[in-house]
């Protein structure tokens, strides 16, 4: 099934219903598929056999995805805060491309791929281009998406149509959602969450609002505005909306369902955001760009039974990232490969529709069972519930052991003068690695070196216990919250 179908089915099911927000736009369905119509038009007159796209979305995004598709032609949103190098290089990887820049884009790309156009060009062009409609072959590549490329040259990762449509379908019931329903999305459009919450959004019938450039009070705003019953943030954009709800006791009463992802959230974040929320259903969801997007979930009744929860295995849940999607299977194997139970960390292995799992110029990575390796390390408790422990190459190795940050970071940041805390693995003669956290103070406070060592040391064996502490403003991420741990073992090392 092509993308295409799924604009094709939302404009025939209610074409006059307010589909995109972004600013001055205001798009029907019926105006989106049309113009998507169009503008599919100019990119099949470029020649190009890919479209790259520099901006910061809003609803250039589903116009592009759509307009790509009817085109037949692949589309790579990129990352927009790279520099002109860095952008160059990932165009230069693309063949034949079309670009498309936002205006302050524009001279970052002048000269790269096969053509370049401004976004208001694109745009104006789409207006009187002769139309191009073409339902795309499913197994074709509809998205390709580079990897952030902390630790190594970025990968592209192939996403065809039937990977992302298998995703939506498999997730979202077609016009399930209420005609007041509205979906405030802030997320990067290089990121596949993006990419899923246009078209999942879209597929079930709800209005789509755009916020291209976060700000925790213009969220908000728009969220009261607008009319906004869901949204999706990552953790450094919850931890600004709460601090505003926090010191202005703002309400948002048509605010139904929050969805937060990209990254690990800290718990006491969550507890916080919960109870400022009471009546939210909040959702932890977990996925990777390979999967195009979810593969796991923690609902709203999952986030209230293990907040209430007396019973320590329960409560333990709200770490977790719930259970995985109906569509997805999951094991957690062991080194050799053996399937591991519950409870026995291990790596994350996912298999379904969704899943890719394939990188140009790499190939697939899919073993002959069609079984994906996250690079994650995980567990499943007795109850199906999904434990993610951070990246395999992100283990410390003190002394021949090997250690997961992830467990001494869920034990540091619940230290009352602790706000944020990332735990990693620093270069040493006699150890190998030792074990660094590096914390970020909670406000007002002054935390003791080996108050925070000792609190960490009650809890976990002593081989746990943080060699060295050392303290930061913030924490260096990436835009959708991940930490940038080599860039802190990087700053250690040269310490």
């Amino acid at each position: 099934m092509s993308i295409s179908l799924l604009l094709e089915m939302a404009s025939s099911g209610d074409p006059d219903r307010t589909a995109v927000v972004s600013g001055d736009v205001r798009w029907t369905a019926n105006e989106l598929s049309e113009f998507a119509d169009r503008a599919a038009g100019v990119i099949a007159a470029s020649g190009a056999q890919h479209v790259a796209y520099v901006g910061t979305g809003g609803a250039m995004l589903p116009l592009l995805l759509f307009s790509s598709a009817r085109a037949s032609v692949p589309v790579t949103p990129l990352n927009y805060r790279l520099s002109a190098d860095g952008l160059r290089e990932l165009i230069d990887r693309l063949p034949t491309p079309l670009v498309i820049a936002d205006a302050e884009y524009a001279d970052v790309v002048t000269g790269a791929g096969n053509q370049v156009l401004s976004s208001d060009e694109f745009i104006e062009k789409a207006r009187t281009a002769e139309p191009a409609v073409e339902f795309a072959d499913p197994d074709t590549v509809a998205v390709v998406l580079f990897t952030s490329g902390t630790t190594s040259r970025p990968k592209a990762v192939e996403l065809t149509h039937n990977n992302l449509t298998s995703y939506i379908t498999g997730t979202v019931e077609f016009g399930s959602a209420a005609p007041d329903d509205a979906a405030l999305i802030c997320v990067p459009p290089y990121h596949i969450a993006g990419v899923s919450a246009a078209l999942s959004n879209l597929y079930a019938g709800r209005k789509m609002v755009y916020l291209t450039n976060f700000d925790a009070r213009e969220w908000i705003r728009l969220v009261r505005d607008e009319g906004v019953t869901s949204a999706t943030v990552v953790p450094t954009m919850l931890d600004r909306i709460v601090a505003v709800l926090e010191a202005e006791s703002a309400a948002l009463p048509t605010l139904r369902s929050l969805a937060y992802g990209g990254s690990k959230v800290a718990l006491p974040l969550v507890r916080k955001a919960l109870s400022l929320l009471p009546d939210v259903g909040f959702v932890n969801a977990y996925g990777l760009t390979e999967t195009s997007s979810t593969i796991a979930v923690l609902t709203p009744d999952d986030h209230r039974e293990a907040l209430a929860a007396a019973d320590e295995k329960v409560a333990r849940r709200l770490g977790s990232v719930g259970r995985p999607v109906p569509t997805v299977e999951v094991q957690i194997r062991a080194e050799d490969g053996s399937v591991l139970g519950p409870g026995e960390p291990g790596e994350l292995f996912v298999r379904g529709e969704q899943v890719s799992g394939k990188y140009t110029d790499i190939g697939s990575v899919l073993d002959d069972d069609g079984w994906f390796p996250t690079k994650d390390v995980a567990y499943l408790d007795e109850d199906g519930y999904l434990f993610i422990g951070g990246r395999s190459d992100d283990t410390i190795i003190r002394g021949g052991e090997n250690i997961a940050p992830a467990e001494i970071e869920d034990v540091l940041v619940e230290h009352p003068h602790v706000r944020d805390c990332a735990v990693v693995g620093a270069d040493d003669p006699q150890w190998g690695q030792i074990i660094v956290a590096v914390v970020v103070p909670a406000e007002g406070s002054c935390p003791d070196v080996e108050d925070l060592r000792g609190f960490v040391r009650g809890q976990l064996r002593g081989s746990r216990t943080p060699d060295k502490v050392v303290f930061r403003d913030e924490l260096p991420t990436n835009a959708t919250g991940k930490v940038l741990r080599r860039e802190l073992v990087s700053e250690l090392n040269a310490s």
